[in-house]
């Protein structure tokens, strides 16, 4: 899963990467509301967290933006101010939750998950596809009650599979949401990744659409 994060104060924003990555999501930066427009406006995000205090362009004003392009990732707004008016604010200008500073960051985590599956259509923290199971509370997968053990780039595929089960998703989204902003993206590089997965999982749940990319189905069915 591929996040946003807009964020001016240098401190909160290397805590907010940190935890974020080591929760094993893919984090772009943007330090102002320009840069932050830019990035959400052109790039692919399953999640937004954004900060409403920023320079340039307010988060406020960034949010309504892309609101207004038809941009419809979730969006999490954190907010030093503690009139009640600012959130309302924020929450009528397109977020879809908010976080007042000081926070805790299995909380930012908790509303982001929350946030993630609600835009896939599902409401359990525990998400299935036949004997497949991920945790997303504890970020582990298990095949029957075995746990898997993934790389970190071999989690992210199967995540995002598994949050847009019975879609096709191509080699380039794939790509998009696994990888950073900054690294070689390669779309060749997922087949060998989507191979590993099917090896360790041992079951047949993920299935080639040539020419398309790949489905994540419980059901049998030929690859085509």
């Amino acid at each position: 899963m591929r996040v946003l994060v807009v964020e001016d104060d240098p401190d909160l924003l290397r805590q907010l990467t940190t935890g974020l990555e080591e929760a094993g999501y893919v984090i772009d930066q943007a330090t102002d509301g320009e840069e932050g427009h830019f990035l959400g406006d052109t790039e692919p995000y399953d999640a937004v967290v954004l900060d409403l205090g920023l320079p340039i362009i307010d988060g406020v004003s960034v949010l309504e933006r892309w609101r207004a392009a038809g941009h419809q990732m979730p969006v999490l707004i954190l907010t030093a101010r503690d009139s009640w008016s600012d959130k309302v604010q924020g929450l009528d200008a397109g977020a879809d939750d908010y976080l007042a500073k000081p926070f805790k960051m299995e909380e930012l985590l908790a509303r982001l998950r929350a946030l993630i599956r609600r835009a896939s259509g599902l409401a359990s923290p525990e998400i299935e596809c036949g004997p497949v199971r991920l945790d997303t509370r504890s970020s582990k997968f298990t095949v029957d009650g075995r746990a898997v053990r993934l790389t970190a780039l071999e989690f992210k595929l199967l995540s995002y599979l598994m949050h847009h089960q019975g879609e096709v998703i191509s080699r380039t989204e794939l790509t998009e949401h696994i990888y950073d902003q900054d690294f070689d993206r390669d779309s060749n590089t997922i087949e060998v990744f989507v191979n590993r997965v099917r090896k360790k999982l041992g079951v047949t749940v993920i299935h080639t659409i040539r020419g398309m990319g790949y489905r994540l189905a419980a059901q049998a069915e030929d690859d085509q």
